[in-house]
C-alpha cells in the first residue's frame, strides 16, 4: 500500500520537477519576465530565479530520494 502512495508521489513529483526545469529561461531569465510585470509576487527578477532555483533542488532531491528508497525495496 505504502509502496503504491510513494510511487505516485514520486510520479507527481517527476512531472513537477519536468514542469520546474522548462520554466526555466536557456538565458537565466527564468521567470524573470513575469517577475518585472506590475502584480508579481517577487520583488526582482533575480528574486524569481532563485526562487525557482531553490524549487527546482528540493524537487530533485525528493525525486532521487524517493526513487532510491522504491528501488531499495526497504518498504516491503
Amino acid at each position: 500500500m505504502i509502496t503504491t502512495v510513494l510511487s505516485w508521489v514520486w510520479f507527481a513529483v517527476g512531472v513537477l520537477l519536468i514542469v520546474s526545469v522548462l520554466l526555466h529561461s536557456p538565458k537565466g531569465d527564468g521567470m524573470g519576465g513575469l517577475a518585472s510585470s506590475g502584480g508579481s509576487m517577487f520583488s526582482s527578477a533575480r528574486s524569481a530565479e532563485d526562487t525557482l532555483n531553490r524549487i527546482s533542488w528540493t524537487l530533485l532531491g525528493l525525486f532521487l530520494g524517493l526513487a532510491i528508497v522504491l528501488s531499495a525495496g526497504w518498504l516491503r
